[in-house]
């Protein structure tokens, strides 16, 4: 039976000096902390290494004694962390945070149609009645794991709205893959592209439903979870490089390889546990260790990306620099790689 392939030594070594970059980031309390902070929630829980905890706490408890902002759809990122270090130090500071970010998403976030979360950014009503792919990671998928852990079936049943509703307006049914983002409006998916990472984001997320959700298959919207990840993934293979990578669009030849959307995919595929993704796997690993220099820094990630007016506004999008989602995103996938024996499906999915 094929196995992945991999060097555990080179894993371990690019996950310990993703950390140490991430964490040398001055990261705010916003999205990209949020998403590289999630990773380095991961590196720990792969490989045990406290320290990469510690140094988390740290700096979330510097964040806390400066002050915290208003809560947006993606600022809500950071409830990852604190829901991680609620669980590692039984402080009830972190979960309160927590639940303050909850409150938001209940009582207070902009929804439009069946209680869909409209994608905030700032405290503005920047997109009005648009839902993002963005918003599965930044939301749905914080308030699913909130959910499992308070034993709150309402949380449960939101999440899993969100997530039904995000495949609905977001996945076409023709290639199985996501657009970017839907005008609630307009009735349209805007400029229309199949950007990376908004896969990833979909991708992954879906991914993680099966496996942190207790019964996961006694719930209906989770089959249709389960359905939209298994059209997404097999035709998303399909679009893979040579280099084992995905493109920021990724059905567009010239469009460059990105590496957020290349860990993010790569990872939901070894959350999903299919042997016919290993190939895939495999060549992403080593297309994902190549974009890694030797302090840390995963490099080719392209920058924050608004839903964009035209092919050419997701081509030329910068990716020369240093970004918190791509350490994240990183950390994620080197961190199911560790894990793949743990995470493997057992058919749930």
């Amino acid at each position: 039976m094929a196995n992945l392939i991999y060097d555990k030594k080179e894993i371990e070594n690019a996950i310990d000096s993703i950390v140490k970059r991430t964490m040398r980031m001055d990261l705010t309390w916003d999205w990209p902390g949020g998403v590289a902070y999630y990773g380095v929630c991961e590196a720990y829980l792969a490989t045990g290494k406290k320290e990469y905890i510690e140094l988390l706490k740290e700096r979330v408890d510097e964040y806390i004694e400066l002050g915290l902002p208003s809560w947006t759809v993606n600022t809500c990122a950071m409830g990852h962390a604190m829901l991680t270090l609620y669980e590692y130090t039984n402080d009830e500071k972190y979960l309160d945070i927590a639940k303050s970010k909850i409150d938001y998403l209940e009582n207070d976030a902009l929804r439009f149609g069946d209680n869909v979360l409209q994608h905030t950014v700032s405290v503005n009503n920047d997109f009005p009645e648009q839902c993002w792919a963005d918003t599965l990671f930044m939301a749905a998928f914080f308030l699913l794991r909130a959910g499992v852990l308070l034993k709150d079936e309402k949380l449960i049943d939101d999440a899993l709205n969100q997530y039904y509703w995000h495949i609905k307006y977001l996945q076409d049914p023709a290639s199985g893959l996501f657009y970017h983002g839907y005008n609630n409006i307009t009735k349209d998916h805007m400029s229309g592209f199949y950007w990376g990472r908004a896969n990833a984001w979909a991708a992954y997320t879906m991914s993680e439903v099966g496996r942190i959700l207790p019964e996961c298959y006694l719930y209906p919207k989770f089959l249709d979870i389960v359905g939209s990840l298994n059209e997404q993934l097999a035709s998303i293979k399909l679009l893979q490089t040579e280099n084992g990578l995905f493109r920021t669009i990724l059905d567009d030849p010239e469009s460059y390889e990105e590496i957020s959307a290349s860990c993010g995919i790569a990872a939901a595929m070894i959350n999903k546990g299919n042997p016919l993704h290993i190939k895939y796997i495999n060549k992403a690993t080593v297309g994902i260790l190549d974009n890694i220099s030797e302090d840390g820094r995963v490099l080719n990630v392209s920058s924050g990306t608004a839903v964009m007016k035209d092919r050419d506004g997701y081509r030329n999008i910068s990716r020369e620099w240093i970004q918190g989602w791509g350490q994240g995103l990183a950390l994620a996938y080197l961190s199911g790689v560790l894990n793949y024996d743990k995470v493997r499906s057992d058919g749930a999915l």
